[in-house]
């Protein structure tokens, strides 16, 4: 147990070195805000792009060329299902065809608790489905184990391939 614990350590100091980059995808203001409060005063640093809709996401992404080695290319995206226009469900079909985007984990923040939501998410690749939490202490939590689970215990893989 104490091994795991000071491997996990080791493992958080060497992502802290540089910046997480996340895009988060959300049309609400009051959300978007939420986000951006709870993210900082993490332990991991993050850099947050914050765009309002699904179709400005996709010309941010197809902006840096669509090459995943670029330094400006997300680590993560927060996506909402539930937008005006393109919703967060054809934006994960979108990128999860482009060869260079497809890697990119998609973890779905959203308002639905509707199990066809949740299983149509996981169907087009969602890397994980998290209901919105309600309140600034419970947006803290959840965003600091996102970015604890992504960051601290996974292994993404290396931009260079």
């Amino acid at each position: 147990m104490n091994r795991a614990i000071n491997i996990l350590g080791v493992m958080g100091i060497v992502n802290r070195m540089k910046p997480i980059r996340i895009l988060l995808v959300e049309d609400d203001p009051a959300d978007q805000k939420l986000v951006k409060m709870s993210l900082s005063n993490q332990e991991i640093t993050s850099e947050l792009c914050v765009v309002n809709n699904a179709e400005e996401a996709l010309d941010f992404l197809c902006s840096q060329g669509g090459d995943s080695s670029q330094t400006t290319t997300p680590d993560l995206i927060l996506l909402d299902l539930n937008m005006p226009g393109m919703g967060g469900k054809e934006f994960l079909k979108h990128i999860k065809v482009d060869e260079d985007l497809r890697q990119i984990p998609v973890v779905i923040v959203t308002t639905s608790n509707s199990e066809r939501d949740v299983i149509d998410s996981y169907k087009l690749q969602a890397a994980g489905y998290v209901h919105k939490p309600k309140t600034l202490d419970e947006f803290r939590r959840v965003m600091g184990e996102i970015k604890d689970y992504w960051f601290m215990l996974c292994k993404l893989p290396n931009k260079e391939y």
